[in-house]
C-alpha cells in the first residue's frame, strides 16, 4: 500500500481553519488528509507519541512569536519533529495571517469605490503596515504608529489576536467574513454560489467571477503558502 501524506493541524473541526485548509487541499492535493488534533498541546502531545514510519505528517502549528506559552510548546514541538524522518513542520503564524497577507485581499472583498473602504480605512492601513513589517523582519508591530492607532489596547494583545482582530474587521459583513468559529463562503466557493447573497452584496469578484480551485490557487500563490508547501514537500496541481 502507497504511503499517504497527512496535514495535522491544533484547530477543532469546524473551525474557521480547519475548513480553510480542507478546502485549500480538495483542490490543491485531494490526496492530503486533514487532521484536527484539537489544540496546540495535543498537536505536540501527538507527534510526541508518533510511531508510524510509512506515512508522512505535515504539521501546521501556529508561529505567535510573542505569545510565551505558544513559544514554548513549539520548541517542544521542534523537537519531538527533529527526531522523525517523515514530519516536516509549516511555519505560519497563524491561520488568520494567511488570508490577511493575501495579496489580492482587499481587491476581493471590497467592489471599486466601496464606501467600507472609507470607514475601514485605519484597519487597511494598519493591515498594510503589519504585513510590511513582518515580510521585512521587523518584529516590534507595536511601536507602528498606524497599528497603534487602529488598536488602542494593542498592549494586551499578541500577534495573533492582532492578526484575527484585523481580519474580522476588515471582512465582517461581507460573504468573506472571517472569525475563529467561522470562514466566509466566498472564500471556498465558486463565485457566486453563496445563498445568502443579497442584491446589494457586491464585491471586487463581482465581474471576474473565480471558480473554487482558482480561488485556492490564487490564495496559494499570494501568499505565504507557496514557499511553506515547496519547503515541505508538499505537491500541488498549481
Amino acid at each position: 500500500m502507497p504511503s499517504k501524506t497527512f496535514l495535522w493541524i491544533e484547530d477543532r473541526k469546524g473551525k474557521a481553519s480547519y475548513v480553510f485548509w480542507n478546502s485549500l487541499l480538495e483542490e490543491l492535493n485531494p490526496d492530503v488528509e486533514v487532521i484536527s488534533k484539537g489544540n496546540n498541546s495535543e498537536l505536540v502531545k501527538a507527534v510526541k507519541n508518533l510511531d508510524d514510519i510509512e506515512n508522512r505528517y505535515v504539521i501546521v502549528y501556529d508561529n505567535s512569536f510573542d505569545n510565551p506559552q505558544v513559544i514554548t510548546e513549539q520548541k517542544r514541538l521542534k523537537e519531538y519533529a527533529d527526531k522523525k524522518e517523515n514530519v516536516v513542520l509549516i511555519d505560519i503564524i497563524c491561520f488568520e495571517y494567511i488570508l490577511l497577507e493575501f495579496r489580492n485581499l482587499i481587491d476581493w472583498i471590497y467592489a471599486p469605490e466601496d464606501e467600507l473602504l472609507i470607514k475601514r480605512a485605519d484597519a487597511v492601513s494598519a493591515r498594510k503596515k503589519l504585513i510590511s513589517s513582518i515580510e521585512n523582519g521587523i518584529m516590534n508591530y507595536k511601536e507602528i504608529k498606524e497599528i497603534v492607532e487602529y488598536d488602542k489596547h494593542i498592549g494586551e494583545h499578541n500577534i495573533e489576536q492582532l492578526v484575527a482582530k484585523l481580519l474580522f474587521d476588515l471582512t465582517r459583513n461581507t460573504g468573506f467574513e472571517v472569525s475563529k468559529g467561522k470562514i466566509g463562503n466566498c472564500w471556498i466557493s465558486t463565485c457566486c454560489d453563496w445563498l445568502a447573497r443579497g442584491e446589494d452584496d457586491i464585491c471586487g469578484l463581482d465581474y471576474s467571477r473565480l471558480s473554487h480551485y482558482d480561488k485556492m490557487k490564487t490564495i496559494y500563490e499570494g501568499t505565504c503558502l507557496k514557499e511553506q508547501f515547496h519547503a515541505a514537500g508538499l505537491e500541488t496541481t498549481v
